[in-house]
């Protein structure tokens, strides 16, 4: 059947404005230019770039065309009148803010894949846009072309979600993968990944767990319904894994992963990013490469997984234009009838404290060097038991093995059932402690996502 777009019921073009035309702004431009009318029918009227704003207006020109209105200045998108959205793809916690904030003051609807921005500043952003009463849209903050905040804020709504695990950052996960496929130690792959494009010139973000624990905040919020909260999130990266940790964890049947963890406590809120060793038989353990995966636990309809590519120009473009369709959807709706940011309405928001680490329950991987002597694993669990702490599993390294000018000594590995962090510390300290422990204790966290 023919579709007539001419009709009255198609309004005028809905237009936006783009600040910032890198990697995701021109992949955003040429998915809107390439899928018009697909997304026109899906919007019921169209959706154009009509301006761009970037320090480098050649660049700028070069990506858009004769076509689009180019500026080097962002506030002359803002303040131009037939602006209807303004979509923010400058990142960073700086002016970012404060283009936000000024869009928004202007009565603008605003899309945005800036998660650190969010994480950090998102109370005040969304709280200026409800006073306002325009959306702010953010599907592209969180593991790129997967909609994993569409389902956590209207898909799930049903549920009491009780835990979200995910691989939310693609370098880490290159990195992990590649150190398990070749037996590399993480500095080698690092190099690689910075090679192949995969990890920035300077990689602190993603590899000390900052980039995933933005995201982990992100969603906790809207999964719980709390304040986003990013400064009491519990921050560790990946620097300090080595190879020989991941091959002992393959033999245990885990695969180590990066994971952003949110759980809902009784007492409170896990938020922590971290290390951990995940069952080979979870499908999330088997996800390679750059691509992320979200687990989520709800009470009604239980465990769901959301994989796909985490970022990228178009599969981050994707997110950014479900936000233009979705905002173009309800641009002319009561405020009221349209979906909360955070998914619960904003005076339901719950005040359930984010849990200090030492409060959260989890089990562990304990990898000991060990003096080659007579009683010292019962030393060692001698310690766990006085701890109330229970042991799964218990690998030994005999001499040759670990080879070399250490061939008196052997690596001790255990697994141990859940118990706090606040035990665990203190048993650590006593292990340490034991003239026969030869070098620092390594400590993974476990999770079974069961």
């Amino acid at each position: 059947m023919q579709i007539d777009l001419s009709k009255e019921t198609y309004m005028k073009p809905i237009q936006v404005g783009l600040l910032g035309i890198g990697v995701v702004g021109s992949g955003t431009f040429n998915v809107l230019k390439r899928n018009h009318s697909e997304i026109e029918r899906r919007a019921g009227r169209a959706i154009e770039i009509t301006m761009v704003a970037d320090l480098d207006t050649e660049r700028a020109r070069a990506a858009v065309g004769p076509d689009v209105t180019v500026v080097g200045d962002a506030r002359a998108v803002i303040a131009n009148k037939d602006i209807d959205i303004v979509i923010e793809l400058i990142g960073g916690y700086g002016i970012a803010k404060t283009l936000v904030l000024e869009a928004i003051a202007a009565g603008k609807h605003v899309v945005t894949a800036n998660k650190a921005l969010l994480a950090v500043h998102g109370t005040e952003i969304f709280a200026a846009a409800s006073a306002k009463g325009v959306m702010v849209a953010f599907e592209a903050a969180v593991a790129g072309g997967i909609p994993i905040i569409k389902a956590l804020r209207e898909g799930l709504t049903a549920n009491r979600i009780e835990w979200i695990a995910g691989i939310i950052n693609g370098t880490t996960n290159f990195i992990l993968s590649e150190m398990r496929s070749k037996g590399l130690d993480f500095a080698a792959v690092l190099q690689e990944a910075q090679r192949l494009g995969y990890a920035e010139a300077d990689p602190t973000f993603d590899i000390e767990g900052v980039d995933a624990a933005h995201k982990a905040t992100i969603m906790s919020a809207i999964a719980f319904g709390i304040p986003v909260q990013f400064g009491k999130a519990y921050v560790e990266g990946i620097t300090q894994l080595s190879s020989q940790d991941i091959k002992y964890a393959e033999q245990l049947g885990y695969r180590i992963k990066l994971l952003g963890i949110a759980k809902r406590r009784p007492e409170g809120i896990e938020l922590r990013v971290h290390p951990s060793l995940v069952p080979t038989k979870r499908l999330i353990a088997n996800v390679e490469g750059a691509m992320n995966a979200v687990m989520v636990q709800g009470d009604a309809v239980g465990t769901t997984l959301y994989y796909g590519k985490g970022a990228g120009s178009e599969p981050t473009a994707s997110a950014v234009i479900a936000d233009l369709v979705d905002i173009t959807r309800l641009h002319t709706a009561d405020a009221a009838q349209r979906v909360p940011h955070l998914a619960f309405q904003p005076n339901a928001m719950s005040d359930l404290p984010i849990l200090p680490m030492a409060q959260v329950v989890t089990s562990y991987y304990l990898r000991l060097r060990v003096a080659d002597q007579t009683g010292v694993l019962a030393k060692v669990t001698g310690i766990l038991a006085e701890a109330d702490i229970s042991i799964d599993a218990v690998l030994q390294r005999e001499s040759d093995e670990v080879g070399g000018s250490e061939a008196n000594q052997t690596d001790l590995i255990i697994l141990t059932h859940d118990c706090t962090e606040a035990r665990m510390d203190a048993a650590l300290v006593r292990m340490q402690a034991l003239p026969t422990v030869l070098q620092n204790i390594v400590r993974i966290r476990k999770e079974e996502l069961a």
